[in-house]
Order: structure tokens, then C-alpha cells, then sequence
């Protein structure tokens, strides 16, 4: 079965840190783009972040620049997304999703997916 699964979510305080993955599992996620996605309760689902197939390109929301790093580890079939500094509007579920592209180098937070992840809650609470 071919599906991305999400680890790594929990509750942080403010300021903290936090590491999510993004794995894949019965198929190889070299070749394609991965995007980190985030919803909170009574909002719409936003992107958060993506990286491309080869790991040159990524984009990231501007609520996160500077905080969230997104990187990816091809032999490992996995794709992290490091969460620094926190906030209490981080609070939300994560989800990771894939989907490829013809050019190797190019990642998008909108458009159509063919794998979603499960999610990971993340909770930024003191």
C-alpha cells in the first residue's frame, strides 16, 4: 500500500522546537515533490512549505520563513520539516503530501497531490 506517513508532532512551549517527518512507504519518494501542509481547528488548510524532487528548490509561507526549514533524505525515503521558534499560531495539524512533477525542480504549495499523509498534531502551548 502506497501511503506518506507523519511523525513527530507533540506539544512544545513557545519558542521551542519540534521535527516532523514525512515518510513514505511502498513506493520511492525520490521523484517526487513534497509539500508540508497545516490546518487548525476552524481554518482553511494552508501550505506551509515544499521541497522538490531533487532537493534544489524549496518555498516556504511567509509566516514561517526564517523559523521552519524543509530538507529531504532520498535514501531514507524521508522528508523533515524542522520547526524552530515556535508560536502558539503554529498550533495545527500537519499533514505531508506528494505529488510529481515533469521537471525535477520544481515544488508548489497548491494544486493536486496524489498522496496525503494522516497529519501530525502540533500543539505550542505554555
Amino acid at each position: 500500500q502506497m501511503q506518506l506517513v507523519e511523525s513527530g508532532g507533540g506539544l512544545v512551549q513557545p519558542g521551542g522546537s519540534l521535527r516532523l517527518s514525512c515518510a513514505a512507504a511502498g513506493f520511492t519518494l525520490d521523484s517526487y515533490a513534497v509539500a508540508w501542509f497545516r490546518q487548525a481547528p476552524g481554518k482553511e488548510r494552508e501550505g506551509v512549505s515544499c521541497i522538490s524532487a531533487n532537493g534544489g528548490s524549496t518555498n516556504y509561507a511567509d509566516s514561517v520563513k526564517g523559523r521552519f526549514t524543509i530538507s529531504r533524505d532520498n535514501a531514507k525515503k524521508t522528508v523533515f520539516l524542522q520547526m524552530n521558534s515556535l508560536k502558539p499560531e503554529d498550533t495545527a495539524v500537519y499533514y505531508c503530501a506528494a505529488v510529481r512533477y515533469v521537471f525535477q525542480a520544481m515544488c508548489r504549495m497548491t494544486g493536486e497531490f496524489l498522496y496525503w499523509g494522516q497529519g501530525t498534531q502540533v500543539t505550542v502551548s505554555s
